[in-house]
């Protein structure tokens, strides 16, 4: 039998005469992309849901939608000072995390989405780690970790670059 012919027996990537054959995705690869779906399809599910709820009115906004035009020509601390003067009268200007406590309005609410969406990659780390670090496959299992560590950091705030 040929070489070419037990590659097929075996299950490996087959070859189209004139295309080039396609290697096939191992179990944590498999993991990652499942994870990835199915994170992203929770997100964009929730950022559905909250941003009809915002649209339709259902939560009153923490900015009301008719000022947002003359709101958008703002520099990002401009707007965000001047949103809390004007509608949230809070003590603190709204950043990092602080939006957590502004939940019950509905323009804030869509921030949920966007988090999970953005955690989704943290997610999809942790869950193919236990595998690598089975097959003790100490780099990719190493960058795994650290990416995972990266990711929360820069998440938490605790590492903070620029101003």
């Amino acid at each position: 039998m040929t070489e070419n012919g037990r590659e097929m027996e075996s299950g490996a990537a087959s070859e189209t005469p004139g295309k080039p054959a396609q290697p096939e995705a191992d179990a944590n690869q498999l993991l990652y992309a499942n994870i990835l779906a199915k994170g992203m399809y929770l997100g964009l599910g929730i950022l559905l849901v909250t941003f009809a709820l915002y649209l339709g009115g259902i939560l009153e906004p923490g900015v009301p939608i008719d000022d947002l035009p003359r709101l958008w020509t703002l520099s990002a601390h401009d707007y965000l000072e001047t949103v809390n003067h004007e509608f949230l009268h809070r003590e603190d200007l709204v950043t990092g995390w602080r939006w957590m406590g502004l939940l019950g309005m509905g323009d804030y609410l869509n921030f949920i989405g966007i988090a999970l969406l953005a955690a989704v990659t943290i997610v999809c780390y942790l869950g193919i780690l236990p595998g690598l670090i089975r097959r003790r496959d100490v780099i990719y299992a190493t960058i795994a970790a650290l990416e995972v560590v990266v990711l929360i950091l820069a998440a938490s705030g605790i590492v903070a670059v620029g101003h």
